[in-house]
């Protein structure tokens, strides 16, 4: 029997789907599965959803519900994450404090200034929940699901020795995009994808084992494609590669799309992958959605229509293959052990990796291509200092890290990123314990 622990299990929909996949594994259908949340109130509504899910499906598990974290991983096999540090209150200034400085982000929780103060949070916990994974279920393996995934992931592996990998659905979520762009089954795609969470390119997309980006290409040509992910496919047709993670996000990584009112008319308001509306974020739509959750759980739960096909996140396809099942190929978040040539050693990339008994194999894939390369060499660099600023507590290296930003370096002097560097460290000041003074 696999004992399987959700940290922050309250996030309903994701860890409800997650058990449904979990349970359609043979070897993973007798699990116990533990959830755990420091909110009781979510804790309680995931919990009636888990066991509606186990007797629908007539499977032997067993749930257990507890606000104890170091209980919850007594003996767990395999440990999945999906936190939020910090409530929404705190999460605003990350967003808000950019936007009045001229720097307009779309989803704020991956790079930049909104994704590194969600770091600098996010860190402290995440080191103290894999210090308790050491003492209770040293064996474990951990999957974060939790963003900002590089730097969270980079902060792990660096200062601890857990088994730990980021997932991101939007490598397979992409490439079913591609496929369907051309008429493709899936069963016919074949794809080699690395770089780092969210801005991963497809080195490689085959068709029936031949390329299959002149036939994107083409598609591309037809308005309905092209104006479903404007950013995205700009940055395909300029540089000859596609890269993961919806227009929405991939907008605020780089100096092209939102530095000016007309290019964020022009590229971010339709074709995002969030549609959120001129100059708004998807912050809008999660306050929204946060008013209405009890009301979204006690609806699902009432009627109890429950789909039991598995689905596509990888987390279930990777513990059944930790505990003894099919061997499973991933893009995981790893430490760069020479796996990207052109990329920094030791930085958190993303790349093809093999789960089984053992655990985690990373796949080399060697250099980026040159077009690709710069843009996440930038990325990664800010995203080290970013993490080097979490583990010292050096509010100088925080505005290092967001300096180098190409968003915020399109927008603003450093003197301007400056001034907003301090401000969001005055917001976030109590919710950041490793930082003895945010003076700089």
């Amino acid at each position: 029997m696999a004992k399987i622990t959700f940290i922050g299990a309250g996030s309903f929909g994701f860890t409800r789907s997650l058990v449904r996949d979990i349970l359609t594994f043979g070897l993973l259908e007798d699990a116990e599965l533990v959830l755990m949340d420091i909110d009781k109130e979510r804790l309680d509504y995931i919990t009636r959803a888990v066991k509606l899910i186990i007797s629908k499906g007539k499977y032997p598990a067993k749930v257990k519900a507890t606000t104890n974290r170091k209980e919850a991983l007594k003996g767990a096999d395999a440990v999945i994450c999906t936190i939020l540090a910090g409530d929404v209150d705190v999460w605003r200034h990350d967003i808000e404090i950019p936007k009045k400085y001229g720097v307009d982000t779309n989803v704020g929780d991956t790079r930049g200034p909104s994704g590194v103060f969600r770091a600098l949070r996010t860190i402290p916990v995440m080191l103290d929940i894999c210090r308790d994974i050491q003492r209770h279920c040293p064996d474990a393996i951990l999957l974060n699901y939790t963003n900002p995934m590089a730097m969270l992931c980079h902060a792990m592996q660096r200062e601890t020795d857990v088994k730990v990998t980021g997932l991101c659905h939007s490598v397979q979520g992409t490439a079913a995009r591609l496929a369907r762009w051309i008429d493709a089954p899936m069963e016919e795609v074949t794809y080699v994808c690395a770089g780092i969470n969210h801005t991963a390119w497809y080195l490689e997309f085959k068709r029936n084992g031949k390329d299959a980006y002149p036939e994107l290409k083409k598609a591309m040509r037809r308005p309905e494609v092209y104006n479903e992910e404007l950013v995205r496919n700009e940055m395909f047709l300029h540089l000859g590669y596609y890269v993961t993670e919806s227009s929405g996000h991939n907008s605020e990584y780089n100096w092209w799309f939102r530095k000016r009112d007309d290019l964020i008319e022009k590229y971010c308001i339709d074709g995002t992958g969030w549609n959120p509306g001129k100059h708004a974020f998807i912050l809008d739509a999660y306050l929204r959605r946060q008013d209405n959750w009890r009301d979204e759980m006690v609806s699902w739960l009432e009627k109890g229509e429950i789909d039991l096909e598995r689905g596509s996140e990888y987390a279930a396809y990777i513990i059944n293959a930790y505990m003894g099942g099919e061997m499973f190929e991933f893009n995981g978040n790893v430490p760069n052990t020479g796996l990207i040539t052109n990329l920094p050693e030791g930085c958190c990339v993303e790349v093809p990796v093999v789960a089984n008994r053992r655990g985690f194999s990373p796949i080399h894939v060697g250099a980026l291509p040159a077009s690709c390369a710069p843009l996440n060499k930038i990325l990664v660099e800010c995203e080290m200092l970013a993490v080097e600023a979490a583990l010292t507590g050096d509010p100088e290296m925080v505005y290092h890290s967001i300096c180098y930003d190409p968003l915020s370096a399109a927008v603003l002097s450093l003197a301007e990123i400056k001034k907003m560097v301090k401000e969001m460290l005055k917001a976030n000041q109590k919710h950041l314990p490793t930082f003895k003074s945010i003076r700089f």
